[in-house]
């Protein structure tokens, strides 16, 4: 396995892996607060870095079916949520290309 290059983000407040502290994005993508993950509450946002994909799967959500794949940390390879591929409900296709994060696996830099 080769060396891992991590992205640094810059800016006051920065979300980081809870296990290794590697960015994963920053407040300024945040899209809404207002999420359930598997382990509480998580956050939704437009895009996250260093980051490592899981397999597409069909999952049944509190908000109906959707496509998603589990997204893991690049540095550890701790799970952190998940990228949200296809929607099929039309209330929900805003979710389609974002990713949640859960609270319980991040931390908080610069709050």
């Amino acid at each position: 396995m080769g060396l891992i290059f991590l992205e640094t983000l810059t800016g006051p407040k920065i979300f980081k892996c809870k296990c290794c502290e590697a960015h994963l994005t920053s407040h300024e993508a945040i899209v809404s607060k207002d999420f359930q993950g598997r382990f509480g509450k998580a956050y939704l946002f437009k895009s996250v870095v260093n980051i490592s994909l899981g397999p597409i799967e069909e999952r049944q959500l509190i908000s109906g079916l959707h496509t998603v794949n589990d997204i893991y940390c690049s540095c550890c390879q701790q799970m952190v949520g998940w990228r949200y591929e296809k929607a099929y409900e039309d209330s929900e296709k805003y979710k389609e290309g974002k990713y949640i994060l859960e609270k319980y696996r991040i931390l908080k830099e610069g709050w």
